[in-house]
């Protein structure tokens, strides 16, 4: 049974782009979110010690929502390591986000805070503001995520 010459140019042609098209990409094991084709790696250095968690929380490009109590997209929370800790984040699709972390030392899911309100655990955020007198402005955390696999670093502070 003779294949025609058409039939074989055609399967070579169809296996040649299969052979050019990149591998998709795949998120980390344990990335955290509602999977979609977007992701980002956060790595939190400075963690005073490993214990607890490692809360990812991420926030759409709206100022109103930005640290508003149910304003969050997301939270995740990744086991703490003492010194660096890891985590991965899925976002709905390339665009601007905020990231906000808090090292839940206790493991009970929320920041804790003084009599006073001041957080009593450690936290940081995206572009890593200054916060020393206030919460820092939605604007100098905003960060751009054009395309799947960006990996931004976040200094942890603690009070």
């Amino acid at each position: 049974m003779a294949i025609s010459t058409s039939i074989r140019a055609a399967l070579a042609l169809g296996l040649t782009a299969l052979a050019v098209q990149p591998a998709q990409a795949q998120a980390p094991a344990g990335c955290t979110g509602t999977p979609s084709d977007t992701w980002v790696t956060v790595v939190a250095d400075g963690l005073r010690n490993g214990n607890g968690l490692l809360a990812i929380t991420l926030y759409a490009d709206n100022s109103k929502k930005f640290l508003a109590k149910g304003g969050a997209m997301y939270v995740g929370f990744v086991n703490a390591s003492a010194g660096t800790t890891r985590g991965c984040i899925f976002v709905p699709k390339p665009g601007v986000y905020a990231i906000a972390l808090y090292h839940d030392e206790n493991s009970n899911r929320k920041i804790d805070r003084s009599g006073i309100g001041l957080p009593t655990e450690g936290f940081g955020f995206t572009n890593n503001p200054a916060t020393i007198m206030s919460l820092p402005s939605f604007s100098s955390v905003r960060l751009n995520i054009p395309k799947t696999g960006l990996v931004t670093r976040i200094r942890m502070k603690y009070p």
